[in-house]
């Protein structure tokens, strides 16, 4: 059957690799305001795309970007959701694309702009495996939901409102999130969890404004010292986080759990492509095991004082950071956070001004290594590759994705056949059109799968 779903894609290629790059010339940047109409006329095209892969589909509105969601329902069977999302990432620097970012150029099979892979690779792959599945299969029982939100790059705050409300339109057993990688070149895998996240936003003051360093230099205590000093208490020389209560409720994994999981990753040749100098995981932990099983609290930025060219020879008035925590199943977002908070409050002197500003937060899951959500998708893979499909973890965050395993009642595992390498969220983002046929084909085994009986 596999052979008959490779003709169709064939077939209709250069027709399927247009409308994925008209799809691609929308600039959908959620986060800036400039970008709302594009964003409104990448929703109206992919309502009426839906349309013509045989959903019926209609848009969610919500007080951001909206919803696109689409079904065909045959009341018979199980039901399966996919998820994905429309919105990409600011596509600057500008000047480090080799080719403008939302004018899709080919490469040698490869086509690159902003959103190839993440995620309108992924969705309109998807898309594709519905709609040859609806004209090839014939009347099978199975029922199909497409959901492709607006803001995933922005925290899903949208989606993330009315997925109470629309909990019946949600409702699957079993759901797809096609959103993430492969563990490499023809290692196909599905991701059983994923981290969760919490931000903290802290700014430290000593003063109402800049002060002369020579006039009060030895005097005034200087925040951005004094921020640095507290901050490198947080860890130990192993990399532990020394925060009292941070890593309360985190769930502890069996043995049989690890056991399930495939270890042999190679960390550090995903650093050296980045061209990382150096690595440091927790302690003991291995590398893989410090992403996947471990949480973690990182400085995403600092800022303080004067730091344009020559010197400017001051004591800053402030300082600030920007803190965020990756957090394993069981740990409280909003517990981590005050932890954050109450550590920096007892570190730093009575008197310093401190103001704390808490971020979007969602927990970390797993899905149960016996799911039967989780064999289905591992016998599509390994279909369509002709190989052993692994069993991962992710050290990243989907912030949805807990909302939406509890709304849609369903098991939930992610999919997708990314590479660490596409340059998401980077200039020159990529997707090879290999993989973009293989991410088809998975899609239209996985519906062949569950459609014969599985679940």
């Amino acid at each position: 059957m596999i052979e008959l779903y490779s003709e169709w894609f064939e077939k209709n290629r250069s027709l399927l690799l247009e409308d994925f790059f008209t799809f691609l010339r929308f600039p959908s940047v959620s986060t800036d305001p400039a970008h709302k109409k594009d964003m409104a006329l990448c929703r109206d095209w992919l309502v009426s795309y839906m349309k013509t892969c045989g959903l019926d589909a209609e848009v969610w509105e919500t007080s951001g970007h909206e919803v696109v969601f689409g079904q065909r329902l045959c009341g018979e069977g199980p039901t399966i959701l996919f998820y994905g999302h429309y919105d990409v990432q600011p596509a600057e620097p500008l000047d480090e694309w080799v080719s403008p970012p939302f004018e899709p150029e080919v490469r040698d099979h490869v086509v690159y702009s902003r959103g190839a892979i993440d995620n309108k690779g992924q969705g309109f792959y998807t898309l594709l495996g519905v709609k040859a599945f609806l004209e090839l299969a014939g009347k099978k029982k199975i029922n199909i939901k497409v959901l492709l939100e607006g803001e995933e790059e922005i925290g899903s705050p949208g989606l993330a409102e009315i997925a109470e409300k629309k909990r019946e339109e949600l409702k699957a057993d079993h759901v797809f999130i096609v959103d993430l990688d492969m563990a490499g070149e023809k290692k196909p895998a599905v991701t059983l969890g994923i981290r969760g996240v919490a931000s903290l936003n802290v700014v430290v003051t000593n003063a109402a404004s800049d002060l002369h360093s020579g006039i009060f230099g030895g005097i005034a205590l200087n925040p951005a010292r004094l921020l640095a000093e507290v901050l490198g208490k947080m860890w130990d020389d192993n990399g532990k986080v020394t925060v009292p209560h941070f890593y309360d409720g985190m769930k502890t994994f069996s043995k049989e759990e690890l056991a399930i999981l495939d270890w042999d990753v190679d960390v550090k040749k995903n650093a050296d492509s980045y061209e990382v100098k150096v690595l440091q995981g927790e302690g003991d932990y291995s590398f893989l095991e410090s992403n996947w099983i471990r949480p973690t609290l990182e400085i995403n930025g600092m800022k303080s004082g004067y730091t344009g060219e020559g010197f400017k020879t001051i004591i800053p008035a402030k300082a600030s950071v920007k803190l965020s925590c990756r957090l394993v199943p069981g740990q409280d977002p909003e517990k981590v956070i005050d932890s954050l908070g109450a550590f920096l409050k007892k570190n730093l002197p009575e008197g310093i001004g401190l103001s704390l500003e808490k971020g979007h937060g969602s927990p970390g899951i797993m899905t149960s290594p016996k799911s039967k959500t989780i064999d289905g998708a591992v016998k599509a893979y390994e279909r369509v590759y002709q190989t052993k499909c692994r069993r991962q973890l992710c050290g990243a965050t989907i912030p949805i994705v807990p909302l939406l395993s509890k709304v849609c009642g369903g098991e939930l595992v992610m999919i997708g056949v990314g590479f660490s390498t596409d340059n998401m969220h980077a200039p020159n983002e990529c997707f090879g059109l290999d993989r973009f046929k293989e991410g088809f084909l998975s899609i239209t085994q996985l519906l062949e799968i569950f459609s014969s009986g599985v679940g």
